[in-house]
């Protein structure tokens, strides 16, 4: 099984999870909830163009290898190692949104400033050990590649989100 459809899958939640942050705090309305529907899917769309190139890169040296079987066996191995730091850090953040949803207003606001904000913070850190895990795991150099640039485009949505729409006050 290859690791390929839950890196996916987690980065294009990651990218609407951007989207929501690239608009959070830019409107004042108490019923925003069209606005935020908006947001994630404007981080979606972002995110899944971004993600071709991860895709791009692994393609490339799956396309260039004399041996094509070892290298789709270093890229799978490698995207396992990647994906289980990524993996953990995704269910620290879930079970700090199912705090911040079901506790009382206090508890949720507590479990808000710490959890989910120091984890936010932590995420270029949770992709940088995410890619360690990638080339400790065995995927070597390839690996390394497709999870750098996975990385990136993951880390660059948010950024892109805000300066398309919502750089200035609205």
């Amino acid at each position: 099984m290859t690791p390929a459809v839950p890196l996916v899958l987690l980065g294009l939640v990651d990218a609407a999870f951007s989207g929501f942050r690239a608009y959070a705090g830019r409107d004042a309305r108490i019923r925003k909830h069209q606005g935020n529907l908006r947001a994630a899917g404007r981080g979606l769309a972002v995110g899944a163009a971004l993600l071709l190139a991860p895709a791009l890169a692994a393609a490339l040296p799956l396309l260039t290898a004399s041996d094509q079987g070892w290298t789709y066996a270093a890229l799978a191995a490698g995207g396992w190692g990647y994906l289980l730091p990524l993996a953990l850090y995704a269910a620290a953040v879930l079970l700090s949104l199912a705090a911040y949803f079901t506790l009382p207003f206090r508890a949720s606001t507590l479990a808000m400033v710490i959890g989910l904000g120091p984890l936010t913070l932590l995420r270029p850190l949770a992709v940088a050990v995410a890619c360690v895990g990638a080339l400790l795991n065995g995927g070597g150099a390839p690996a390394l590649l497709v999870g750098a640039v996975a990385g990136a485009a993951v880390l660059c949505v948010e950024p892109l989100v805000h300066r398309r729409w919502y750089s200035k006050v609205q």
